[in-house]
């Protein structure tokens, strides 16, 4: 991903300020216990600002965060100095490539959230993402993630969208422009910012590109059976009901067997 989500870290938690981080944290804990009741350890791919993080601890997870963005990891620190002791003792964030990363440790549970593994566009980026989960889980350990569906994406095809939000501080527009390569089976999503600070007036402008890549069932169990996983569960994401061309983003279970 690079450091894609460098230049906004500090606006990403106003951006994503309706996302239900803590509905999401017990759906994935209930998925992890499912399949594993006494599960302690998690390894997060794709940490971002902690906040799925901050929630698992919550439930009683000992997390460490991992992230490419050193920015983002400073939010995630900053999050993690104002929770009780008990909460934040339980939390770790590093720096690294999700593809790449090895901490030497052993986990219960890989999870990556956020579509984190739609942004591993090429084939060797998603085994290398697999094979860091595999490496890191304990026997019988589980990898979860969700994904942005291809039948979905293909049906419903990306559109542009604007967005307004602002908080004491800050207001911000946002204008996310699609492009579709249909070959590669990628979105390229195109931002625009501007960012207005309510007490000096300054404007900012500023631009990223998101690679994304939409994913499909058979193709996830191959990448799965290569890195010795067994699939667990296809299904669209907080629901646990089938996938369905209505629904972009779905998410997997896979049991580590080798």
């Amino acid at each position: 991903m690079n450091k894609v989500f460098d230049h906004y870290a500090r606006y990403y938690d106003l951006l994503y300020q309706d996302k239900d981080y803590a509905a999401e944290a017990a759906y994935v804990a209930s998925h992890i216990q499912k399949c594993n009741p006494s599960a302690q350890t998690i390894l997060e791919l794709g940490c971002g600002t902690g906040a799925h993080a901050e929630f698992l601890a919550r439930l009683g997870f000992s997390v460490i965060g991992v992230d490419m963005s050193q920015t983002m990891l400073e939010q995630a620190e900053t999050r993690k100095a104002g929770l009780p002791i008990e909460i934040a003792e339980k939390l770790t964030f590093i720096q690294g490539d999700v593809r790449s990363i090895r901490t030497g440790e052993y986990y219960d549970a890989v999870i990556s959230l956020f579509h984190v593994m739609s942004y591993q566009i090429s084939n060797s980026d998603l085994e290398d993402a697999f094979a860091t989960a595999a490496t890191h889980l304990n026997p019988g350990g589980v990898f979860l993630f969700d994904f942005w569906y291809g039948p979905a994406v293909l049906s419903q095809k990306p559109e542009t969208r604007e967005r307004e939000l602002e908080n004491e501080k800050i207001k911000i527009s946002r204008i996310a422009e699609p492009e579709m390569f249909l070959s590669e089976n990628k979105i390229n999503v195109n931002y625009r910012f501007l960012i207005e600070e309510l007490a000096t007036g300054k404007i900012t402008k500023m631009s990223e590109k998101h690679c994304m890549r939409y994913l499909f069932k058979p193709e996830l169990e191959l990448f799965m059976k290569h890195a010795g996983f067994q699939p667990v569960s296809f299904v669209e994401w907080m629901t646990n009901t089938p996938m369905t061309s209505d629904g972009w983003s779905s998410f997997s279970v896979a049991k580590w067997v080798a």
